[in-house]
């Protein structure tokens, strides 16, 4: 039943230092399924926040399903996470102690056929860290060239 679906937010690891991964459930409307199954989903520019004790994604985008009529959903409406009471807790608690942001890493559909998102508590990176992360990634690809030549 599971299809190979990976949506990532290739953005997140640049501009965020990840730490501790959660896996939600999304709350879906209509025809949103059926264009995240297409691959018509984009977690670019997306953020998580709490409001009366739930959480909720905003800024996810996804498209028009091609064939809705007057049935389609709204493309960047906020979507509700589905996480039990314990995982909510922790994730308020660190975000109002510690300053963190929870963002969305990768959107995926699971064995059974469920969408769920994969989130993040994440602290946002300085320019002068991300300058270390490309120095660091374009060390890691010179030393694997340099390895595959001999």
């Amino acid at each position: 039943m599971a299809q190979q679906l990976n949506i990532r937010n290739k953005r997140a690891t640049f501009d965020y230092e990840l730490e501790e991964r959660f896996t939600a459930g999304v709350q879906l409307a209509g025809t949103e399924i059926k264009s995240i199954r297409m691959g018509k989903a984009s977690l670019v520019d997306s953020y998580c926040y709490f409001q009366n004790n739930e959480l909720w994604l905003k800024g996810m985008n996804v498209a028009e399903y091609f064939y809705g009529t007057y049935n389609n959903h709204i493309p960047t409406r906020e979507r509700k996470l589905l996480l039990n009471r314990k995982e909510l807790n922790k994730l308020e608690r660190k975000t109002k102690e510690s300053g963190l942001t929870i963002i969305p890493i990768k959107l995926f559909l699971n064995e059974r056929g469920l969408v769920k998102v994969e989130i993040a508590l994440a602290k946002g990176k300085k320019s002068f860290d991300k300058r270390e992360t490309l120095k660091a990634k374009d060390a890691r690809r010179e030393m694997d060239r340099v390895v595959k030549i001999y």
